[in-house]
């Protein structure tokens, strides 16, 4: 890979619409060129057997069993509706 020079940096900044100073173009420039540097030596080691992964933790989901459980009894279900009409509750018309 080449190396990330100071008009490189300055070309990312005008992309970005930032402006950078002489100092932190050279900054950026030594810390960028670092950064890929590390991972270029990444890319010598051998990842034949590994098995590829979207996440450095397992992750599963915690969920109880779904498992059918007795409801209240309708009369309890009832007992603060203000209008109903035997097992229905009655609401205000919205639409025509």
């Amino acid at each position: 890979m080449s190396e990330i020079t100071k008009e490189k940096v300055y070309h990312i900044a005008e992309l970005a619409r930032l402006e950078i100073s002489e100092e932190e173009a050279e900054q950026f420039s030594s810390q960028l060129d670092d950064i890929i540097k590390m991972v270029e030596k990444l890319d010598e080691l051998d990842t034949t057997n590994v098995t590829p992964m979207s996440h450095v933790f397992i992750q599963e989901n915690v969920m109880r069993g779904d498992e059918p459980v007795e409801g209240l009894p309708i009369e309890e279900t009832m007992k603060n509706v203000p209008e109903r009409e035997a097992r229905l509750i009655k609401v205000p018309q919205i639409l025509e």
